[in-house]
């Protein structure tokens, strides 16, 4: 018993320790998205179904020692493809196309054999140790196999994340997995001495005569596993889309999941059938109410509660309906094709198919009918609560969908998130760009709006007090100013006859809106402005192409209210003072609902013999319906090392020094925390 449970927890704590590191890793090449971690969990979930399948295939079809001799080749064959360490060759190109397709492909050339071996261990090790010990039921095994999934995950952000650089955890996962091989390959070879030669499917052993599964039951466990995952990846992208794509708001949703699982299968004692239902019949229609909030410190929690009730009542069903062990192997194939394809669904199929960020909603209403049939059976209370819930939970999301699409002239969605825009009419006619739910720029249609600086690009805004210094300081001579993240194109209203503006932009269809949608970049282009547009992820293009010499280079590249966090590095930061004059200043965008980005960049700035002053700007009426209501509250970071220019009048009557902190350690590809700038 120990060295099957032994090689299961190894395999297990492997299989989900290499998922943050894996991506985390490979984050920063794509853009730093939440749709990042989306696709490599559907990478995850398919290799897992592949897992699952080969351990059913070769169970049912194969003899013991056929069975042992193939997998303990497939174990040699992936030593040799060790360490696991991505390629900088698969690094995206500046074509601004969704890189799904390059993802999955670098993830399955890189952890490809070792992931697809790992995720066949538990089911396999069950049908090897149910072969072996026919008295004895494995399915607490399963419960053991989640356990040292969910160690490892809280483990990565607290033990590895912030002590180890990237390229170390690839060599310290690879050791580990060296030694997860040799334990693995000795079980085989246990468990097909013990079996010996006779074909599985032949062994017909006293008590083992339990009827197969129907189509129904197979069914059944896909329903559940599915609505699960769909639940795990739905309220994931909206944490992360609004705060930050980092392993730290990846692994709470994943380990409330695995929570549910350990508990489930553990023991019947811990899913109480009609204390879950009632749970999830609460917490269906409040997180529909919710949706659109981006209250992080009241969503988070609903959301996770929400997530753990109704992942309880999905993986407790399942529990329920479980087959006798000889059938271990097909449940737990069921169980994975559900996982893969809730994880296609959110990830691939609703940024196809799905013009808005419909999907939660639409997996909330989901659950809610799937809790009205399990309900069907129960106590009549129980059934009527939850066709109550049913209605209420629709209700609420065609709601927020209605809210949602309001108003709404333009709707894309595509890899990188979901723009929108909006026209309001008083007490002026403004035009909006949202990405996600923030706001990202802003015009006012009167002939006089292309002109007219707007949103976070005010007058008294960063931008517009380091823009004018910078015209005294070169005598109103022309400017080349660089912009990393496009919007609506609202800072080109400064732009003169002369000036060169490049705008980085990773999302072709912001590009394609900001053309079409809004008259900034055209009415720069005829008042004399060179306007250039590269797509494709701001850090990488800058690193490709020869120096710019920016007298302005402006950081200004979210997705919906995350932060992508490669923006904000050592290596990122040499790349942007590599582009700029030597006179020039950086202007970071600091506007975050939760996090402060201040400390990070003053020890960037620190670090390469820069100042960097914050501005607050707050002007009249902003966000309100009064005069001047375009503009918004807005704080920016102006980093630069020349001196002259931080104290001119402009900047320095509205800016604040940023205090020193070397105590708050420099972010690098290999280490941030995000915990640590958390707005409380």
């Amino acid at each position: 018993m120990a060295l099957y449970a032994g090689t299961i927890f190894l395999s297990a704590f492997l299989l989900f320790l290499v998922q943050p590191i894996i991506a985390r890793q490979i984050l920063p090449w794509f853009g730093g998205g939440a749709s990042v971690w989306a696709v490599c969990l559907v990478f995850f979930q398919s290799m897992l179904l592949a897992g699952y399948a080969y351990a059913d295939w070769t169970s049912r079809r194969l003899s013991p020692r056929t069975q042992a001799k193939l997998h303990l080749a497939l174990l040699a064959l992936s030593l040799l493809l060790l360490p696991i360490i991505p390629d900088v060759r698969w690094k995206p190109g500046d074509e601004g196309m969704a890189p799904i397709v390059t993802i999955l492909a670098l993830l399955g050339v890189t952890i490809g054999l070792q992931y697809f071996l790992l995720s066949s261990t538990s089911p396999l090790l069950q049908a090897w140790y149910w072969r072996h010990y026919k008295h004895a039921v494995p399915y607490r095994l399963f419960a053991l196999s989640n356990f040292a999934s969910l160690l490892a995950l809280l483990s990565y952000p607290v033990l590895i994340e912030p002590w180890l650089p990237s390229t170390l955890q690839s060599y310290g996962w690879s050791a580990v997995y060296g030694l997860f091989a040799l334990l693995c390959g000795f079980t085989a070879w246990v468990s097909a001495r013990a079996a010996g030669d006779i074909a599985a499917p032949a062994r017909e052993m006293a008590g083992d005569i339990a009827a197969p599964p129907s189509l129904g039951q197979r069914l059944a466990w896909i329903v559940y596993s599915a609505m699960g995952s769909c639940l795990l990846l739905g309220i994931t992208n909206h944490l992360t889309q609004n705060i930050a794509s980092i392993p730290f708001l990846w692994i709470v949703p994943l380990s409330l999941y695995l929570i549910t699982f350990i508990l489930c299968f553990d023991h019947p004692r811990w899913y109480v059938r009609p204390m879950f239902i009632a749970l999830v019949a609460a917490a269906l229609p409040a997180m529909a109410w919710y949706s659109d909030s981006l209250a992080l410190y009241f969503a988070a929690p609903l959301y996770a509660a929400g997530l753990f009730v109704c992942c309880m009542f999905c993986h407790g069903e399942l529990y329920r309906m479980r087959p006798a062990p000889r059938y271990l192997t097909t449940f737990y194939l069921m169980i994975s094709i559900g996982g893969a394809l809730g994880a296609l669904l959110i990830a691939i199929a609703a940024p196809l198919l799905l013009k808005g960020y419909f999907e939660l909603g639409m997996v909330l209403v989901a659950c809610a009918f799937l809790l009205a049939w399990s309900a069907l059976a129960a106590e009549r209370w129980l059934t009527f609560l939850a066709f109550v819930v049913v209605c209420v939970t629709t209700g609420f999301v065609f709601m927020n969908v209605a809210e949602y699409t309001s108003g709404v002239r333009v709707m894309v969605r595509n890899f990188y998130g979901v723009v929108r825009t909006r026209d309001y009419t008083d007490p002026v006619p403004f035009r909006v760009m949202y990405h996600g739910g923030i706001n990202h720029g802003g015009q006012l249609l009167t002939p006089s709006g292309a002109r007219t600086p707007s949103t976070y690009f005010g007058p008294t805004s960063g931008y517009g007090r380091a823009l004018a210094s910078l015209r005294a300081f070169h005598n109103e001579g022309p400017l080349r100013v660089g912009v990393v993240g496009l919007g609506a194109g609202a800072i080109a209203a400064y732009s003169r006859k002369g000036d060169t503006f490049r705008f980085y932009e990773i999302d072709p269809q912001v590009a394609a809106v900001a053309l079409s949608d809004f008259s900034f970049l055209s009415a720069a282009r005829d008042a004399g402005t060179q306007i250039e547009i590269a797509l494709g992820d701001g850090r990488l293009t800058l690193e490709r192409e020869t120096p710019r010499q920016f007298d302005l280079l402006a950081i200004d590249a979210f997705s919906g209210g995350s932060i992508p966090m490669h923006l904000l590095t050592r290596e990122a930061m040499a790349a942007y003072v590599r582009h700029l004059a030597p006179d020039g200043v950086i202007v970071f965008q600091a506007t975050n609902r939760y996090v402060s980005i201040a400390p990070v960049v003053e020890r960037l700035a620190a670090g390469v013999g820069m100042q960097a002053v914050l501005v607050s700007d707050e002007p009249d009426n902003a966000n309100s319906t009064g005069a001047d209501y375009w503009l918004s509250s807005t704080d920016q970071i102006i980093v630069s090392r020349n001196r002259a220019l931080l104290a001119s009048e402009k900047i320095k009557s509205a800016a604040e020094p940023l205090a020193e902190n070397p105590a708050f350690r420099v972010w690098t590809d290999d280490f941030y925390n995000l915990l640590g700038v958390l707005k409380r």
